[in-house]
């Protein structure tokens, strides 16, 4: 049986009935009448044959090419240890990896918890009121803290000021995204002062050099700022914040960074989780998402995202951030570092790396080596006129890698797998004898941390191994992942991860490099990425594909910015208007404001397409500064649009470009080609099409594919070479290659597939929307259709009209499929009131009748509440989702338990068991709390 069989849920006689279900006598049939014969490519997928056995020893083989030294680098990547118990039972466990993001907060629990301790962990040592949870990575979240300070400050300025020590790779982010929306740049060095006038200032803390400065430098930083009605950001690392004072302690109104070195692996530099931690009054503007306390239907405590509304829908053209995601499975890897190991231990980790580095500074002074700094951390800056180069190619002789700054400065950072000997090899690279004086310190007078951090027993009650595999199993256990069953999102595409693409990513070949490291030692990655690109770009019909971007939303920036630079590199600088349908997520809109584009709305027909007529209009009235128009394809509302040659004519001939949004690329592959039927770029999901799984809500990795006079402005990085091109529109990411690590994932999709498995399973993602959609039609109104009246992947069931005539509400459904075992569809989206379904190709017929069958049971309930039978606020579907607790108390309801909690056949020795009740999500928004509560709250 091949590997594309078992990724494929339905057998070919499952399929056949399936069709018959559609009125089809074959797969072939049914795409002839679904998909305009307009767009459909010519010819077979150019791909390597599938071959699930090949594939895997060819990854070995890749993996052996790559050279996983001793790190000492630095810049914000610091190797470290995951314990072994986190990483088998978080990173390589499916009942994690394969959740999805918390949008449904009673079947998420158990991750919202672990987020929760995520933002309590990074409050805490920040010294700041709220942390949300999780950003992309350092640079990105600086970047956004940024964008805070612009929107929250109350100074008139649009320069800000980078301290010259911030990490480079975070300056040219900041540039890049600075750029488009108008900011001055100011890098200085901070001790010479700051400027009049400015609207904020972010400090590194240490230094990239690994300075540290007294704390009456860091105070008089914020108290300028204060005075001139600026923000102040402190870009800190969290592991020497167990040592020194948290900014919040030092006027800081924002902390950003990243918790890469609480046991996430280097990855050649990512996926990891950033972190933004702010003052009170600055919550409300805080990007991302951000986990809250609030009650459920009995009063007991449950958590939720808070602000959700907010975070879902990015403020359209209104946006001051694009991020639609966050990095969820590393920043629970994080937070479980931090409740493993507690404040002793993270503090005891860090005190063994800063006496390391104290003791290789002494060792080095003894030696007569310069050491340019008196106060650090974990990073030695070694001063060797002329020597850079010999000292570093002597270290990795002996397998450790050191920082080669320029001509005369050598940077060496321990970390926690730092061990003695390693310090006695990077002496002998500097032609010093091997030894260090054991209590050595170099932290400044008056900057050791006084105060108490992760007080909250979470940190303190999980020491032992069993104590924690057990915590960790009761957490998943309290969540729906794919491991349990079918989860049905419209837009999101949650397929099978399977394990054969997973194991390689905990490979240390993959796992241990740092993303600064000498190309030489990626041999392997590059490789991979090379053919990851053109396999992309193959499947795309596009000329070049760049994956430094880690989430769809940053692709969409990326792609927006090649846009921007190829009409000002074309003269055009006034090429300014974005056209967005009315329909598109959100993402699209914030990201086009980011990309210094102004939005303008492209009404849809009654039919959900795009308005023809309106796209003309508003083409010919803005035909000198139009620049683009994003269009997802096949459309939000899930329908193969007949008009998409005619609205990349209709832009072109404006001298516009056409952005085809490549989050329904499922619908597409093997099928038909983004970069033939009319784009010039579009961002794929490797997290929704290509098997990276969602991870709880992250990572993803959102490459951007583009033709080739789009290709000079792709990404690229100041500190690799071969990570794009000179001419690009600098970095999307911290790291060269983003989220590098979880490549190796689609790599490995794509390679056990080959082009006749890819399409076969587009064809089969086509047809289980189709019979959904015909199984579920006489009871759900299904909304949009296309050619013929068939779907594309996806289908939207249309509850408005029994609302209105029920009371019955899509909420209602949502949390009554919970007791039915499921993962309720995307709710009101597109539209308001509708549930829409994306049943993909990895779920067989069983699993799907299954769906079908609960809905068609919750439909018959809400036709007991129209006829009276049930008041609405009585009803299952009102009380749903119903738990184990609610049956061991008194009972008033006008139906029985069984009714509850086991409907529709629902069997008592498979059934999932929702942990609460609905949530007050008002009640969360209203008094928000997003950290641990205290232990008196849990009993309440």
């Amino acid at each position: 049986m091949s590997f594309a069989d078992r990724h494929i849920g339905p057998s070919e006689h499952e399929q056949a009935k399936m069709l018959a279900e559609c009125g089809f006598g074959s797969l072939d049939a049914l795409v002839e009448a679904a998909v305009p014969a307009s767009i459909r490519t010519a010819g077979a997928l150019d791909l390597p044959p599938a071959a699930e056995q090949e594939a895997t020893a060819e990854l070995r083989a890749l993996a052996a090419k790559n050279r996983p030294m001793t790190q000492m680098i630095g810049l914000g990547f610091s190797d470290t240890v995951t314990p072994p118990v986190i990483r088998r039972n978080v990173l390589e466990n499916p009942a994690w990896y394969t959740a999805y993001t918390p949008y449904q907060p009673e079947i998420s629990q158990g991750r919202l918890e672990a987020l929760l301790n995520f933002q309590t962990m990074v409050s805490n040592l920040a010294g700041l009121d709220i942390a949300n949870a999780s950003l992309l990575d350092e640079s990105t979240a600086v970047a956004e803290a940024v964008l805070l300070m612009r929107r929250a400050s109350k100074a008139k300025s649009s320069r800000v000021v980078l301290d010259a020590e911030c990490l480079p790779q975070t300056i040219a982010v900041v540039r890049t995204r600075a750029e488009a929306v108008g900011i001055e740049v100011d890098v200085r060095d901070l001790g010479t002062g700051l400027p009049e006038d400015f609207f904020g200032v972010v400090v590194q803390y240490p230094g990239a050099s690994g300075v540290l400065r007294g704390k009456g430098f860091y105070d008089a930083i914020g108290k300028v700022a204060k005075d001139a009605g600026a923000l102040y950001t402190v870009a800190a690392d969290l592991l020497a914040l167990t040592l020194v004072t948290a900014p919040g302690e030092f006027g800081a109104d924002i902390a950003a960074g990243t918790t890469q070195r609480f046991g996430v692996p280097l990855g050649y530099g990512g996926p990891h989780a950033g972190y933004l931690a702010v003052r009170k009054g600055l919550e409300r503007s805080l990007p991302g998402r951000l986990v809250g306390v609030s009650v459920d239907a009995d009063g007991n405590t449950a958590y939720r995202l808070a602000l959700q509304t907010r975070e879902q829908h990015i403020r359209r053209e209104k946006a001051t951030s694009n991020i639609c995601t966050a990095q969820v499975l590393p920043a629970v890897l994080a937070a479980m570092y931090a409740v493993y190991h507690g404040p002793e231990g993270l503090k005891e980790i860090a005190q063994r790396v800063h006496s390391l580095a104290a003791g290789l500074a002494g060792a080095l002074r003894s030696a007569g080596v310069e050491v340019v700094h008196e106060s650090f951390f974990d990073t030695v800056l070694a001063r060797v006129p002329g020597r850079a180069a010999a000292v570093v190619a002597a270290a990795r002789e002996s397998g450790v890698n050191l920082g080669h700054v320029d001509d005369d400065h050598v940077r060496v950072a321990c970390d926690e797998v730092t061990t003695v000997d390693i310090v006695d090899r990077v002496l002998r690279a500097f032609g010093a004898e091997p030894g260090i004086a054991d209590g050595a310190t170099a932290l400044p007078a008056g900057l050791a941390r006084t105060s108490e951090f992760l007080t909250h027993e979470v940190f303190h009650t999980h020491r032992s191994e069993t104590a924690m595999l057990r915590y960790l199993r009761r957490l998943s256990d309290q969540d729906y992942a794919l491991d349990r069953g079918m989860i049905p999102l419209g837009s999101c595409t949650m397929k099978l991860n399977a394990t054969a693409e997973m194991e390689p990513i905990s490979w240390p070949e993959f796992a241990g490099l740092h993303p600064f490291a000498p190309a030489e030692d990626a041999a392997g990655y590059r490789e991979l990425i090379d053919q990851l690109c053109g396999w992309l770009a193959e499947v795309t019909g596009y000329d070049e594909v760049s994956l430094q971007p880690n989430a769809g939303s940053q692709g969409e920036l990326a792609g927006l910015l090649a846009i921007r630079a190829y009409h000002r590199a074309n003269g055009q600088p006034e090429r300014d208007v974005c056209l967005i349908p009315s329909s598109a997520h959100g993402t699209n809109a914030a990201s086009a404001v980011l990309a210094g584009m102004r939005v303008v709305v492209v009404a849809c027909n009654d039919n959900g397409d795009v308005d023809l007529d309106d796209l003309r209009a508003k083409a010919e009235q803005h035909r000198d500064a139009l620049s683009a128009i994003m269009v997802t394809y096949p459309s939000t509302h899930g329908v193969y649009e007949e008009g998409i040659g005619e609205i990349a004519r209709i832009v072109h001939e404006a001298g516009g470009q056409v952005y085809v949004d490549g989050a329904n690329l499922n619908a597409l592959l093997g099928l038909a080609k983004p970069g033939e039927f009319g784009g010039d770029v579009s961002h794929l999901n490797l997290h929704k099409t290509f098997c990276i799984p969602h991870g709880g809500g992250g990572p993803g990795v959102g490459p951007v594919a583009v033709r080739a006079h789009l290709a000079p402005y792709l990404p690229n990085h100041p500190l690799s070479d071969g990570a794009g091109p000179e001419t690009g529109v600098g970095p999307i990411s911290a790291a060269p290659f983003g989220s590098a690590s979880i490549l190796p994932i689609s790599w490995a999709y794509i390679r056990m597939m080959g082009g006749a498995g890819l399409t076969s399973a587009t064809k089969v993602a086509v047809l289980a929307a189709n019979y959904v959609a015909a199984r579920l039609s006489p009871h759900y109104p299904v909304l949009y259709t296309g050619r013929n009246g068939r779907v594309a992947h996806e289908c939207i069931l249309d509850l408005r009209a029994l609302t209105k005539r029920t009371g019955v509400t899509v909420d209602d459904v949502a949390k009554r499929l919970v007791d039915y075992g499921f993962h309720a569809p995307t709710m009101s989206f597109p539209v308001a009131g509708t549930l829409m379904v994306e049943p993909t190709e990895s779920e067989d017929v069983a699993e799907l009748d299954r769906f079908c069958d609960a809905m068609i049971a919750i439909r018959r309930e809400i036709e007991e509440v129209a006829e009276g039978r049930w008041a609405i606020e009585q009803s299952p579907l009102r009380n749903a989702p119903h738990t184990a607790e609610m049956l061991t108390g008194d009972w008033d309801l006008p139906y029985d338990r069984k009714t509850a909690v086991y409907p529709g056949g629902v069997s008592p020795k498979n059934k999932y068991w929702s942990p609460v009740r609905r949530i007050d999500g008002a009640h969360g928004d209203r008094n928000l709390v997003c950290s641990c509560p205290s232990i008196e709250a849990y009993g309440s």
